[in-house]
């Protein structure tokens, strides 16, 4: 059995792609019962609050108490899953032991420093590509983020792509807002100012629009668009539910670097709308199943249109077994080294 010790600095109760993205990987690879995953995250130490996004918490705790947690577990190999306080203890940590290890690049770091902090993409971009330089695999969800990061110079670009829960997502008789006049429009994911809702509660649509989801951007859309149905986060049976009871599905964000909630959509027989972007282009490769258009008030309006099952079968074709098995053949195992004693 293989002992994989995961680094993240985004981790429960966060409701993230990130997030999802690896508890889907873990359940299906330690389902198999040949790998033994052990997750490092911000809930084990002292932390103090992100300040442009709240709901991630920093790590405070010294690198030494880190360095003897990794040195204890004795890990085979090693994924550093994000460019955070952990990240970067981990990833001196393997470079001081000269051991291989994998990365993921999963959010658009650069536009969203960018547009909070007004920090230029430039300065951003050559931090991320120092961090990733020594990893054996960079793993990137999609070709188009591969191109984009080989554009600015990134090496070990390895794609990973991501999958859907067929067996929770999927259309359905349910009536989750009975009360709301038909066609719903529906967004699911994180509210906050990147995710660009406000694009979307702005549109001149018919029937009505829905929200789920929470974030630092909730109240004030809120108080901006009293129309809206803003739901709060939903999961499990709730969250497919909400699916099941809307019509189109429309994805603002133009920052996202693959978008899980859009594969959900699609599995739920929901067509897609959206921006000609990384992360719709590269989920909506079918005009059966999605409209991506400037004009996102057209896409959505098109959205209506389309069949249900073409959507379904579309997202059939995405499998959480076929990511895990992915991430596992990316991953770099190594003889574990005699680690120093004084950590």
């Amino acid at each position: 059995m293989m002992r994989i010790l995961l680094v993240s600095d985004a981790w429960a109760p966060q409701v993230n792609g990130v997030v999802t993205t690896y508890k889907n990987v873990i359940a299906k690879l330690e389902g198999n019962k040949d790998v033994d995953i052990t997750v490092l995250h911000p809930s084990e130490f002292p932390t103090m609050t992100c300040p442009f996004y709240p709901e991630i918490r920093l790590t405070l705790a010294s690198w030494p108490r880190i360095w003897r947690i990794i040195s204890k577990y004795e890990p085979e190999a090693i994924h550093i899953a994000t460019e955070g306080p952990l990240g970067m203890c981990a990833r001196t940590f393997c470079m001081e032991h000269e051991i291989p290890f994998s990365t993921a690049y999963h959010t658009q770091f650069p536009h969203y420093l960018n547009k909070y902090l007004r920090i230029p993409k430039k300065i951003t971009y050559e931090y991320l590509r120092w961090f990733h330089a020594p990893s054996m695999a960079v793993m990137v969800p999609t070709k188009r983020v591969l191109d984009e990061l080989l554009a600015q110079k990134f090496e070990n670009l390895i794609i990973w792509t991501r999958g859907v829960h067929l067996d929770k997502f999927y259309p359905g008789e349910v009536e989750e807002f009975p009360h709301l006049p038909r066609p719903v429009f529906m967004y699911c994911g994180r509210v906050a100012k990147e995710k660009n809702i406000e694009a979307f509660l702005k549109l001149d649509l018919p029937g009505s629009k829905v929200v789920v989801g929470d974030g630092p951007a909730r109240r004030s859309l809120e108080r901006r668009f009293p129309d809206a149905l803003f739901c709060g986060v939903k999961k499990g049976e709730e969250l497919a539910a909400c699916y099941r009871s809307s019509d189109v599905f429309v994805f603002p964000s133009m920052t996202d670097t693959f978008g899980v909630v859009m594969l959900e959509a699609l599995a739920s027989g929901l067509p897609v709308a959206g921006y000609p972007v990384t992360g719709p282009a590269d989920v909506i490769t079918s005009d059966k199943v999605g409209c991506l258009d400037w004009d996102l008030r057209k896409a959505a309006l098109k959205c209506l249109e389309l069949k249900k099952q073409d959507c379904v079968d579309f997202a059939s074709n995405f499998s959480w077994d076929i990511v895990a098995e992915q991430f596992k053949r990316h991953i770099q195992p190594f003889p574990p080294p005699d680690f120093s004693p004084e950590f």
